[in-house]
């Protein structure tokens, strides 16, 4: 995990949260970075949780990634180490966090504190001071109240102080600093509620900045004039500087994936004779509809010898010459349905990539681009299955087991994941799901491409809430002595021959030879097709199964 004996940095850094979710802390967030590197500073921007949306407006405000600090996804040990490597080089430090302040996993596993991967976690983790975003519209005193008792709360968060957002007048304000005065809490900022600036949201939160990029430079460029105008820069800043010095080792990317190890990659044919070896060329899926990704995934790929390379499934018609893996993330693909589906050529290629043993690694948004079709428009056909938009939003982390080797997991691997969707999978017609209380209920349902089957991506616990398989049908897809036996898992995602789809977003930081490995299914790939002189589809080992295992592991869901 860390790349370099443990040494102090001294970056100066806050953190932004807030009472609850909807006060406002993404618009004050992007505007104080945006304010603060218009001041000449260089700002290191980065969000508590998984959200990748946020980032892209810290990205425009900022001029640098936006960079995540998850503690289910990457583990608590490695935040320090992924903070102070995002914030190499910059002047000062600015975290948004998630939710409300102490708002956490529901169920922390053993060992791990009522707030784990809170806000307030992720500050303690960092030494970091923070300053309390709160919505004041329609209370005046009250406010005082409320935010003692978040001061209260835990004594290990320094509460430096408050942002005022929403404030009705001059002399609302006035009631509020009076207020927060007599609990000696110092007031850093007041945004009038006239000079809100519109950022426009869909089901899953604000529009990517990258699907509405002058737009968004523009509202960026805005809320860094009226945040700046509003807070007091030199205040926050001298309560960036009292966080003390940081003692970490730096994440570095060439030497975690040493500690990870060489990947162990079944399916190449062992008696294949070697190949010239050049960098393996990875096309990573981008443009308006794939908007997701974390930038550790592509420097951990640099640092295990990739070349990677872009490509938008909606303007280019085909994938980038020698490519020898592809990676679709996530975004919103249902929002440019139909120049996905316009352009037949790229996924016709997609669907023969996949066809001939190239490793895809598709998430979400990725895993709807290889179904059958997408709200009735044609997609690639790589999955048997059809996507269409559902009622509920499904969100939260998960606890996942490898239930087969895969280009990014041996079978058996136990990940921490996170899925965020809309989208639901179904059969095609006639055919009836395998397991309802799947999230890929059309897992093992719809018949496999000729001479190949599929089989499950991950194994999931059943949630207490789950309905019951259909008679005969257990969570696995199968019996035990004739008799519908119980299962307290259920199956997730598709792996056939070298693509692995699933609704579940990793982070690689947390599992950092998933870029070894694909890299490595990638060379065995290439391997292949150099043998593959007559043109014939090559030879892929089909992915052993695992069965479900036999008890929950803990961890965080």
């Amino acid at each position: 995990m860390v790349s370099e004996p443990r040494a102090e940095i001294d970056i100066p850094r806050l953190v932004l949260a807030a009472p609850a979710s909807g006060a406002g802390k993404t618009t004050v967030t992007t505007g104080l970075m945006a304010a603060f590197t218009a001041r000449g500073l260089h700002v290191s921007p980065h969000k508590v949780g998984p959200d990748y949306i946020d980032p892209s407006y810290h990205a425009l405000a900022c001029g640098r990634p936006g960079r995540n600090l998850d503690a289910v996804l990457c583990g608590a040990a490695r935040i320090a180490a992924l903070f102070a490597h995002g914030a190499r080089g910059a002047d000062l430090a600015v975290v948004e966090g998630v939710m409300g302040l102490f708002d956490g996993v529901a169920r922390p596993g053993p060992g791990e504190q009522a707030d784990h991967a809170s806000t307030a976690h992720v500050a303690r983790l960092l030494d970091a001071p923070v300053v309390l975003v709160v919505d004041v519209s329609g209370a005046a005193r009250s406010i005082a109240a409320l935010v003692a008792g978040f001061r209260g709360f835990d004594r290990r968060i320094r509460l430096a102080g408050v942002i005022l957002n929403r404030v009705g007048s001059p002399h609302h304000r006035d009631l509020l600093t009076e207020a927060l005065d007599d609990i000696a809490v110092p007031v850093l900022g007041a945004l009038p509620r006239e000079q809100a600036v519109h950022t426009p949201s869909r089901h899953l939160g604000l529009v990517p900045a990258a699907e509405r990029r002058p737009a968004a430079v523009a509202a960026v460029d805005r809320l860094g004039a009226l945040v700046g105008s509003a807070c007091d820069l030199d205040a926050l800043l001298r309560v960036a500087r009292t966080a003390p010095p940081l003692r970490v080792a730096r994440w570095e990317p060439a030497t975690v994936l040493a500690a990870a190890g060489p990947a162990a990659v079944t399916t190449a044919d062992p008696a294949m004779p070697a190949m010239p070896d050049r960098p393996p060329r990875v096309a990573v899926a981008g443009g308006a509809a794939f908007t997701f990704g974390y930038p550790e995934h592509i420097e951990l790929l640099t640092a295990a010898g990739a070349d990677v390379v872009p490509v938008d499934p909606l303007r280019d018609e085909t994938l980038p010459p020698g490519t020898d893996a592809l990676i679709i993330g996530g975004g919103f693909p249902e929002e440019h349905v139909a120049a996905l589906a316009d352009n037949a050529r790229l996924r016709a290629e997609v669907a023969a990539f996949a066809a001939r043993g190239g490793p895809v690694a598709a998430e979400c948004a990725g895993l709807l681009y290889l179904a059958r079709t997408l709200d009735g428009a044609p997609m690639c056909g790589v999955l048997d299955v059809e996507a269409v938009m559902g009622p509920r939003l499904t969100l939260g982390y998960r606890s996942a087991i490898a239930a087969a080797d895969s280009p990014l997991a041996a079978a058996g691997t136990t990940v921490h994941a996170h899925e965020f969707h809309r989208t639901v999978l179904r059969p095609p017609p006639g055919r009836a799901p395998c397991d309802p209380r799947s999230p890929s209920p059309a897992h093992g349902a719809a018949g496999p491409p000729p001479g190949s089957s599929w089989v499950a991506a991950w194994w999931l616990p059943v949630p207490e809430t789950a309905p019951r398989p259909a008679p005969g049908r257990v969570a696995g897809g199968g019996r035990r002595g004739g008799q519908q036996a119980a299962s307290p898992w259920m199956s997730e995602g598709f792996v056939y021959r070298r693509v692995h789809a699933s609704y579940l977003h990793l982070h690689w930081a947390g599992r950092p030879g998933a870029a070894t490995r694909l890299l490595a299914a990638a060379r065995a790939a290439r391997r292949e097709d150099g043998r593959d002189t007559a043109g014939a589809a090559p030879r892929v080992r089909a992915p052993k199964p695992a069965g479900p295992p036999g008890r929950i592991q803990p961890g965080a869901a």
